[in-house]
Formats: structure tokens, sequence, C-alpha cells
């Protein structure tokens, strides 16, 4: 780990259809092995199916579903005297973005339909009904904070 500088952020160019900087980091999370043309046909694709279903924009959706997917807390691991806690902090918005972004990909690979657009499709829907197994990671995550909102005074 780096101790002297923080990490600069890079720049990165808004995607060509939607002119969002949100979508294309979406579609970099979905690349896999470097086929950026494949992530963005899935993407795309996904785009116009979740427009069909849900009888609205397909990018006011995946706007509305990535929001509801956003965690507002999360546990951290901290050592205090030989114990660990489990200590609940809030999520920085950066990370917040990326956590509902991982989730709603691995949701979406994880589901039964033929195609990854399919796939990635429903997840967005279901999100943004909030439902669906992106809902329930944030739910769970929401849950063990709260659990553990008792060793909170660790948080430092």
């Amino acid at each position: 780990m780096a101790r002297k500088k923080v990490a600069a952020k890079r720049e990165i160019n808004p995607d060509p259809i939607y002119g969002d900087l949100v979508v294309t980091k979406f579609i970099n999370a979905l690349l896999r092995d470097g086929k950026r043309g494949i992530a963005e046909k899935v993407f795309y694709s996904a785009m116009d199916m979740a427009q069909e279903k849900a009888s609205e924009e397909g990018i006011k959706v995946f706007k509305k579903a990535l929001e509801n997917v956003k965690p507002m807390l999360e546990v951290k691991s901290r050592r205090v005297g030989g114990a660990n806690y489990q200590v609940p902090v809030e999520v920085k918005p950066a990370r917040r973005q990326s956590l509902a972004t991982r989730w709603i990909i691995e949701s979406a690979r994880g589901r039964p339909e033929q195609t990854m657009a399919e796939r990635l499709a429903n997840e967005l829907v279901d999100a943004a009904n909030q439902r669906g197994s992106a809902m329930k990671k944030r739910e769970d995550t929401h849950r063990m904070a709260e659990a553990n909102k008792a060793f909170a005074h660790f948080r430092w």
C-alpha cells in the first residue's frame, strides 16, 4: 500500500450514446478480458429490453436501479484489544456507486436467463422495483450494520 501519495483518479470519457460517466463506469465493470465492444453491446441491448419491460426509458430504469441498490452503511472489521469488531461505517459516494454496480452485475451473472443482456435487463428492472438479489445484498449489508450498531463507538 502506498503511504506517501494518494493515487490520482483517472479521467474517463462519457459513453457515446447517453453521454454519461456512470454508464461508462458500469460498462467498464461489465468488461471481461478487455472485450469492450461486447460489454457495450450487452449493456445497450439490456437498456432496450429494460425499456420494454418497465415501459419507461432505459436510462431512467438504470439510474433508479443504481440509486436503490447503493448502500448507506457497511461494516468494517476493527481490531481492538485482541478482539475483532464489525464496526458500522458510512459508505463514501464513490464506493457506494462501485458497490451498487458490482452487486448488480454479480446478481445478473447469477440469474438463469439465456443471454447476459436479458439477465442484466431483468436485474435492473427488479432493482428499480426494489426486489432482486442485488437489493437483497444491500438489505443484508444494512441489517449487518444495524445489528452491530453497539460497536459504532469504535469508529475512527
